[in-house]
């Protein structure tokens, strides 16, 4: 559990400042649960460049509560959390010298935006506020003022989380969060489920990974998980402390997420994704007539197949929809053998390639389209799918034929513009994993949405 904090105040000389405007959200990681936005009387003047910086006047604060009258509220709603705040020294200090003052010890861990910022969005021009939130294309309102930069910094933690593919931040969260707490019931992490689609971690009580999984139901295969008898289930059962999650709307996000972090993270109970768990591509040659011929055989070495897949049954299934579409020849394509003309062009369903009554350029084309449509060589694209919620799209990004990564916006602007597109997007490795994963994806997914990014 998190808060997200901003404070402004009256300026001066350091650890004489008072607070005059809070704002704490109180954030579990996916959504706001709690919050308290106040002005406060700091019953002590205010510099003239604050006043010009903020807006907020002596005149405005006259009727506000003091500090002391909405201390317990800001003790109860940063209870058990981690305070998160863009440039958190400051913030933390100043809370710590206005409890200070009513004789009360305030403790509480901290994350500074700014530093984490640094370490996971490298090479930014500026990591103040206001300039990160707009090379990222974040929207603030009211800059300057303690709800405005607030609610920007949730956005920007938000962010942030989703880039954390080493996971530090959540299992420091879940360390602090499993030392003030009793054992788990599994009955009770398991309410805390939601039944979306999306990534999951399990940890110990050292905060630790020990198993990452992806669902279309996370609430449901952690019941599995509880529920179930073998060996694997049984490990979790003894050694669950925390659950965490991350949702991600679209599966084929989920599917690239798990498989990086369980390389990242090698948790104890995953079993190596195997590097290999695709056997068969789809491979093309030109024939001495000059056709384009097809065909689905085990993974070449040294060679890259257009895509590929997790067996021989899936391929040849993949192989027959392309004749039937794309109005193909069984010979050419590998799924008949035959000294002369195939099945198809005895019952006038094939043009005649395998006999010659069809001219290579045109049927070339055909088999041509099969292979562009099914490659993402040499290209720059995006695809665009479903969000964390209904007015969130996911987006992953490749260049040159390369994946990058993925990200999420909300704003198409935040899509349309290249740099902050690529500011958006957590960097992932491309491997042959990656690759297998997002062809066979845009194979079986006509809803998934494709732009070219051009040149």
């Amino acid at each position: 559990m998190y808060a997200i904090i901003d404070i402004e105040t009256t300026g001066g000389k350091y650890n004489e400042e008072g607070i005059t405007e809070i704002a704490i959200y109180r954030y579990d990681g996916h959504k706001v649960v709690d919050q308290f936005i106040s002005l406060v009387n700091p019953e002590r003047e205010i510099q003239p460049f604050v006043v010009n910086l903020t807006g907020i006047n002596s005149h405005m604060l006259r009727n506000a509560p003091k500090f002391y009258e909405v201390a317990k509220r800001i003790v109860e709603i940063t209870e058990d959390t981690i305070l998160v705040a863009h440039n958190a020294d400051f913030d933390y200090r100043i809370l710590k010298t206005e409890f200070s003052r009513l004789g009360f010890a305030f403790k509480r861990k901290t994350i500074c935006t700014v530093e984490l910022s640094q370490q996971l969005i490298p090479d930014m021009e500026s990591y103040s506020l206001g300039k990160l939130t707009r090379a990222l294309g974040i929207p603030v309102s009211d800059r300057h003022r303690a709800n405005g930069d607030a609610l920007a910094t949730v956005k920007l933690f938000k962010m942030l989380l989703n880039k954390d593919s080493d996971k530090t931040i959540i299992k420091q969260a879940i360390r602090i969060e499993k030392k003030s707490t009793l054992a788990p019931n599994l009955k009770d992490i398991i309410e805390e489920l939601p039944s979306d689609t999306g990534v999951y971690y399990i940890h110990d009580a050292n905060g630790n990974i020990i198993y990452i999984g992806k669902s279309n139901n996370i609430r449901k295969r952690i019941t599995q998980h509880f529920t179930n008898k073998n060996s694997k289930s049984k490990k979790i059962q003894v050694q669950v402390a925390a659950v965490t999650y991350e949702k991600t709307g679209s599966e084929l996000v989920a599917l690239l997420k798990e498989s990086e972090e369980i390389k990242t993270n090698k948790p104890l109970l995953n079993r190596a994704l195997k590097r290999n768990n695709f056997t068969q591509g789809l491979y093309s040659f030109t024939d001495e007539n000059g056709y384009i011929n097809l065909r689905i055989t085990h993974i070449k070495k040294g060679q890259k197949p257009i895509t590929t897949f997790t067996n021989r049954k899936s391929g040849v299934s993949f192989m027959n929809r392309m004749v039937e579409s794309y109005e193909l020849c069984n010979k050419l394509c590998g799924l008949e053998k035959s000294e002369t003309s195939c099945f198809d062009y005895e019952i006038e369903q094939c043009h005649g390639a395998c006999v010659l009554n069809e001219s290579p350029e045109s049927y070339n084309k055909r088999a041509q389209a099969v292979i562009e449509n099914n490659s993402y060589d040499n290209k720059d694209m995006i695809l665009i799918d479903r969000g964390r919620d209904i007015d969130e799209k996911s987006v992953i990004l490749i260049v040159d034929g390369v994946f990058k990564g993925i990200g999420f916006f909300d704003l198409n602007h935040q899509i349309n513009n290249r740099d902050i597109l690529e500011s958006l997007i957590t960097p992932m490795d491309n491997n042959r994993d990656t690759q297998h994963i997002i062809q066979s994806y845009m194979r079986k997914n006509k809803r998934l949405k494709i732009v070219d990014l051009g040149n």
